[in-house]
């Protein structure tokens, strides 16, 4: 790569897209489907001055990150068989990674710009290195390493040679080689100054036209302009891809919409007559997909309701089972209730894989394949039960549901808006005959048992606690299980308070899930697992079960979720056995017992006791690694240890974080800022645009502002109020403006920057939240700023870590510049801290300025 180059850049949403791309390529293969590859775009190369005939080198002027990210998919790929299969590690290494004869620079086969050589050549050699610089580089093998791991899901396997085989011979490129003397950067230009691209739909929709010489005005007036009236042009494109689906192509993608019809019409022979009917065919179909899109436009109430709850599930990866069924109503091969009796079925396939945590990366092959594979011969209800009840589906059985009620993170797993629902079901459920209006009410999740637990609460959690347990332990294990949560709409109120006072404001809730916890004389473990069983009852009895003699591999599910997340952990971090139990809804000695006989685990040495010390029973489980010294290992991974030879505490992740670092967090939280949030967006830009800091709206309405302040000083001193209100004047004075979240659990202050308003387009570099009975905290946003100009480059996250450890009392460890930690807002009244916080933010402010013009 020319020094010239910028550095590498690639972020998790464009390595997400190319391993989907990457996969659907593998399914072809191993379908033996030779019909498509995926075009990744064109490489511009000029000859390098140090060409010579026998090794011949070339410059990327245009392709660097395509080609950086593919090269360290393959060393990912290398490094997951290197234990099971080395003679393939090597072949690999050698085929498209290195240059076995040759030294220092020339070895590699692709050499990045400058400041990503180090990193690049770590993973290269597989060496240890530091991570102070080129941290991109890193997390893009992490993300492979992650997802090679998540590739081995029983529920979604995928063989690595097939993926390696996708990379090298289905991802194609164009290779543009300039001679000395071209101007390649015009070349550059011309490749990459496109203009508004034509959607597939409308593709479609011209070579129709097209072809109907003789007829097209009145099919147009007909048929095609009521269709296009009733759709966008996003819904008609998803309308012709649906179409292709129900027609029996269960593998087409919906970007190649346009050549794959086409290539039906053509192979068919279609005249005018042909593609006449396809066009009636789309105008039919489209009434049973605006009730998909609308379901009050559909008259039966059962199926109406079924509707709706897919819709508020947002799943639309179901679209093709559900036109499925219209069409088969339609026809008349089932009626209404039997249509509500198979809708019924998928949303318990959705449900029962969300409360049991069954990865969704097959979902859209799942349903995609309905409408091809559903049996022939037997009612159309039953023969979907039958179909989504295979053994390589993946549906969990009542067994399953009712442990994984008992033991599995619930809150932790999913959407928020889908563990709300499932919530709003159970509650429904009790048949209460004054049901509650969830449509109008404004009710989130609460925690009874708070997720910070005062000293009282953890006293009773130390009478429940099994032998060689602590009251903590005990309180990661079951904080966020189902049978701790309810639905609310006091979420503040209640906050962290001891049961009791919980207990007179959950008495009066209209809920009758809360009355019934109301009624209970104390609230722990016992109780937590007494209600998960009285919920898994309903639960069993709402989402019908799949068809006996279904595979059941929980087991396995589970354990892939723990090597994914070990996979994905930062340099300079370290986890918990039961931190990992925690986040996977197991026990400490079961994932003692796992890791000690598994090989190939990524970081299985980086898992520690709560203490922070290597576990008496670990042993290297891979060959090469006998012999191995485990605090050695800990120190090149940048883990430090104390005086006492525990490692650093401050650099352990705890089962939140591991949450947070594989799919970051949209749950009841306030995590998001105000212009990205479900909030209202008028109050916020009102509360935004008056004055500095809102202590009175005028209007007998509590703002969020004054929410804001009032939970605060409910836990925090009066000086530490005064210091906030402070701080976010000098945050006003700089130029920014302080947004306030919806409040779901508790409000919140955004500090930001940006235009107001628009998703996407701001950033914040603190989230600040009221107390939950320890005080109130500032949240280091590093997750978020990641994403954002300019500090996506690390070395500006890390000056920024820099500059907040100045803090007298602030000592957050490198490791973590990967999520959102925090520290206490009392350290603002500490002298000098209120200076060099202010300083600080006028640095980051000074930063977006430099690299984003207002």
């Amino acid at each position: 790569m020319p020094l010239y180059q910028r550095t590498y850049s690639w972020t998790e949403k464009q390595l997400a897209q190319l391993w989907d791309d990457i996969l659907e390529q593998a399914e072809l293969v191993e379908s033996g489907d030779k019909r498509s590859t995926h075009f990744l775009g064109s490489v511009v190369l000029a000859p390098s001055p140090l060409n010579e005939p026998t090794f011949p080198r070339w410059l990327v002027v245009d392709g660097q990150q395509r080609l950086t990210t593919l090269s360290l998919a393959l060393a990912a790929i290398r490094d997951h068989v290197a234990d099971s299969e080395p003679d393939e590690a090597e072949r690999v290494d050698e085929e498209y990674l290195i240059n076995k004869r040759r030294k220092g620079a020339d070895r590699f086969r692709l050499l990045p710009t400058q400041a990503d050589r180090p990193q690049y050549a770590a993973h290269i050699l597989a060496t240890p290195a530091d991570q102070a610089a080129g941290d991109r580089v890193a997390a893009a093998y992490r993300f492979f390493r992650r997802k090679l791991v998540e590739a081995n899901d029983p529920a979604s396997p995928e063989d690595v040679f097939r993926i390696e085989q996708a990379i090298t011979s289905r991802l194609t490129l164009v290779a543009v080689t300039a001679e000395r003397g071209d101007n390649v950067h015009r070349i550059f230009e011309s490749l990459n100054n496109t203009g508004l691209k034509l959607s597939q739909a409308d593709l479609l929709r011209n070579y129709l036209f097209m072809r109907l010489p003789d007829r097209g005005e009145l099919v147009y007036e007909t048929y095609w302009l009521p269709l296009q009236d009733s759709l966008t042009n996003d819904e008609l494109e998803q309308l012709m891809w649906l179409r292709l689906v129900l027609d029996g192509d269960d593998r087409v993608r919906r970007q190649d919409l346009y050549a794959a019809q086409q290539h039906r019409f053509e192979r068919a022979d279609a005249d005018e007559d042909g593609i006449e009917a396809y066009i009636k065919e789309l105008h039919r179909s489209c009434a049973h997909f605006r009730r998909i899109l609308n379901p009050e436009l559909e008259s039966d109430a059962e199926v109406r309701a079924c509707l709706r709850r897919l819709d508020a599930w947002q799943a639309a990866v179901t679209h093709p089972a559900v036109m499925l069924l219209f069409d088969r109503r339609e026809r008349g091969e089932l009626n209404a209730a039997d249509m509500a009796r198979a809708l019924a079925y998928i949303e318990s396939f959705l449900v029962r894989r969300m409360i049991c945590r069954v990865p969704t990366n097959n979902l859209n092959r799942i349903f995609q394949a309905v409408p091809a594979q559903l049996p022939r011969g037997v009612p159309v209800a039953e023969g979907l039960h039958q179909l989504l009840s295979a053994e390589n589906r993946f549906w969990p059985d009542d067994r399953e549901l009712r442990e994984k009620i008992r033991s599995a993170p619930f809150y932790q797993y999913g959407r928020w808006h889908q563990r709300k629902l499932v919530l709003q079901r159970l509650e429904e459920s009790y048949g209460h005959p004054e049901p509650v209006d969830f449509a109008a009410a404004q009710l989130t999740i609460e925690h009874v048992m708070p997720q910070s637990p005062g000293e009282e609460w953890l006293r009773m959690l130390e009478e429940d606690a099994e032998p060689g347990e602590t009251g903590d332990e005990l309180h990661s294990r079951l904080q966020h299980t189902l049978g701790n949560l309810t639905l609310t709409a006091v979420n503040s109120e209640l906050s962290n308070h001891p049961f009791e006072r919980k207990q007179d404001l959950l008495r009066g809730s209209h809920l009758e899930m809360n009355r019934r916890i109301a009624a209970t004389e104390r609230w722990g473990a016992r109780e937590i697992l007494a209600r998960a069983d009285e919920i898994a009852d309903l639960a069993v009895r709402l989402w019908p079960a799949p068809l006996t003699g279904a595979g059941r591999a929980e087991r396995s599910r589970d354990w892939n979720m723990a090597h994914q997340v070990l996979a994905a952990l930062p340099h300079g971090t370290w986890t918990s056995y039961g931190d990992l139990a925690a986040f996977i809804g197991s026990g400490a000695q079961a994932v003692g017992n796992h890791l000690a006989g598994t090989a190939g685990i990524v970081n299985a040495h980086r898992v520690l006791t709560s203490e922070g010390k290597v576990s008496g029973g670990f042993r290297w489980v891979s060959p090469d690694e006998e012999g191995t010294d485990v605090r050695a290992r800990l120190r090149a991974d940048g883990v430090h240890f104390t005086a006492t030879g525990a490692a650093d505490p401050a650099q352990r992740l705890t089962s939140d974080d591991l949450a947070l670092l594989v799919s970051g967090t949209d749950g009841e939280d306030t995590s998001t800022p105000p212009s990205e949030a479900e909030a209202d967006s008028s109050s916020r830009q009102q509360e935004a645009a008056t004055a500095p800091l809102l202590l009175n709206s005028g209007s007998g309405e509590e703002t969020r502002s004054e929410r804001f302040f009032r939970q605060l000083s409910a836990d925090d001193s009066v000086e530490t109020v005064e210091a906030v209100r402070t701080l976010l004047a000098h945050w006003q004075d700089e130029g920014g403006w302080v947004g306030h979240g919806a409040g779901q659990v508790t409000t919140s202050a955004f500090l930001m920057l940006g235009k107001a308003g628009l998703p996407g387009q701001g950033i914040w570099p603190l989230t600040l939240y009221p107390g939950t009975g320890r005080g109130g905290t500032a949240e280091v946003v590093f997750q978020h700023l990641a994403t954002r100009e300019p500090f996506t480059e690390r070395a500006r996250r890390a000056e920024f870590l820099a500059r907040l450890n100045a803090l007298d009392g602030v000592d957050i460890p490198e490791g973590k510049l990967e999520l959102r930690p925090g520290f206490r807002l009392s350290l603002l009244t500490v002298s000098g801290n209120q200076r060099l916080l202010h300083e600080t933010l006028t640095w980051f402010r000074q930063q977006w300025d430099e690299r984003s013009p207002r």
